[in-house]
């Protein structure tokens, strides 16, 4: 499952890129490392039927019979639960410039994928909700999502073997999924052609910047991480 990612462009490309018509993410900076429970801009359709983008909280709420914990990644869409947020209303793009996979075997080495080297937006897609309660330590209302994944492709499979993030790069697809019907919009649930994904860097905590100089054995031995 994919539990980091990145979001290091600016605000006025995402809005240009994504069509966005209201911004209410305020002053956005860089998030070279999103991780489970923190805050990510989010694009859905407003009540206007524009695109809107906000700041909503990483982790949806899991079916009661898997005790509720929190649900980064939604693999199984044809579950009762997850189907009932299916709906275009609840359904979002995540934007997103890479993700982090860990390699299924020991010692486990996180790994970067983007688009290309220079790292262009693209978009998760993602579920939406409201819900009440507590989380990192705020009690009130909140607004959670997660995104789908699927099938890994031939660059993603090598290091993790269970699953890819659904990644969504073109208007048309931006498009299907936030306003077609569920079955059509699903159809998008599939993994993206390997020629299109890339690894543009290992061993690192945060997705460093485009052209940054590669780091040593030593400096990137200290930064491994465990998969949360």
């Amino acid at each position: 499952m994919c539990n980091l990612y990145s979001y290091t462009k600016s605000q006025d490309e995402a809005r240009r890129l994504f069509g966005v018509m209201a911004d209410r993410t305020g002053n956005q900076p860089s998030l070279p490392a999103v991780f489970p429970d923190q805050i990510a801009p989010v694009i859905r359709i407003g009540g206007e039927g524009l695109r809107e983008m906000l700041p909503m909280r990483w982790g949806l709420p899991g079916p009661n019979n898997a005790g509720g914990r929190p649900v980064t990644n939604i693999r199984h869409t044809h579950s009762a639960w997850w189907r009932s947020w299916l709906d275009p209303r609840w359904r979002c793009l995540v934007p997103a410039t890479s993700f982090c996979e860990w390699t299924d075997t020991r010692p486990k080495v996180p790994h970067w994928f983007a688009l290309a080297p220079d790292r262009p937006l693209f978009a998760f897609a993602g579920i939406w909700r409201p819900w009440t309660g507590e989380r990192k330590g705020e009690a009130g209302e909140h607004l959670l999502f997660g995104f789908l994944t699927t099938e890994p492709n031939a660059i993603v499979r090598p290091v993790h073997a269970k699953a890819m993030p659904v990644m969504l790069t073109t208007p048309e697809e931006w498009h299907a999924w936030l306003s077609a019907p569920a079955d059509e919009a699903l159809t998008l649930q599939r993994s993206l052609p390997a020629e299109l994904l890339c690894v543009v860097a290992r061993g690192d905590l945060e997705d460093p910047p485009t052209g940054a100089p590669p780091k040593t054995d030593a400096m990137k031995s200290r930064q491994l991480i465990l998969p949360i």
